[in-house]
């Protein structure tokens, strides 16, 4: 047994030991990364794991927090946040480990489990928690698009680089950053997931955010998309984006031609010209 398998068993056992000692707590319920065999094993893995309590209204831990210190220790940081349904979750990061404990209302058990297939039983003190299948990765396979949704997708990835050619025209930093980075990248983002997933006939999870596109992408294609990531300088930035043009065109027309879609040259080639004017002008307003 390793030194990670080691540390897993020891925090399980102190997310039981709290279980069994308050008679308000039913269940328990693991999902997450911790219950995917194919995720990465390290320190900086989440327990992601569901209280399910009886009579919720009446046992809220949100009123006296010291169980976080008397059963898993001192946090670096706490952070509560309530859901929807009387429902909440403490995000507890520890030195060592971190937990996202959600308290649940025992009468949404079922559904509650059933809403990812990484998840298993680690307690059910009254027999009653629903049977589940394998922990596997289905909840989080990469959906296949219809025609619809990627000509919307592609549209988006050419529509918003004038945007950012217009921040850089008004020297507006913060606005390019966020465009570029949240819906130009989303964008782009859409189009690896396809182009990865047709080849393994949509069962594959590439994690949040493409954290794991360096698994999938080869290393040419991987360095390629890491440039696209835009820095401090704004003619850096205009060079990240004829970067990010000719990946779109690559991903983007290949995506379409595994689906059998239309790729749109001709705003791609419009958008082209358009911001190859808009550099120019302003290099030549600021000689």
């Amino acid at each position: 047994m390793n030194f990670n398998s080691l540390i897993q068993d020891d925090i399980i056992k102190i997310i039981l030991n709290f279980a069994n000692k308050e008679t308000c707590i039913r269940a328990v319920l693991l999902n997450g990364s911790r219950v995917n065999k194919n995720a990465p094993v390290d320190k900086m893995q989440d327990y992601d794991v569901v209280f399910f309590i009886k009579d919720l209204a009446n046992n809220d831990y949100r009123i006296d927090d010291n169980w976080i210190y008397d059963y898993f220790g001192n946090p670096v940081i706490v952070q509560q946040n309530d859901n929807k349904n009387n429902s909440y979750i403490f995000l507890m990061q520890f030195e060592d480990f971190r937990i996202d404990l959600s308290f649940e209302s025992l009468k949404k058990m079922s559904q509650r489990a059933k809403q990812d297939s990484l998840s298993m039983w680690l307690l059910d003190k009254d027999n009653m928690a629903p049977k589940l299948p394998e922990p596997n990765e289905s909840s989080y396979f990469i959906q296949k698009p219809d025609e619809k949704t990627y000509n919307a997708t592609i549209n988006e990835a050419w529509w918003i680089q004038p945007y950012i050619a217009k921040g850089i025209w008004r020297d507006e930093f913060p606005y390019v950053r966020r465009v570029y980075d949240v819906y130009l990248m989303k964008a782009i983002r859409a189009l690896i997931d396809w182009d990865i997933a047709y080849n393994y006939n949509w069962k594959v999870n590439l994690g949040k955010a493409g954290k794991w596109y360096k698994n999938y992408l080869n290393k040419k294609e991987y360095q390629e998309f890491i440039e696209l990531h835009a820095t401090t300088n704004y003619e850096q930035i205009w060079d990240s984006l004829e970067k990010a043009g000719n990946f779109i065109r690559k991903v983007g027309s290949r995506v379409a031609d595994k689906l059998n879609y239309q790729y749109p040259f001709l705003d791609d080639e419009r958008v082209r010209v358009y911001l190859s004017k808009v550099r120019e002008e302003l290099r030549n307003n600021n000689n």
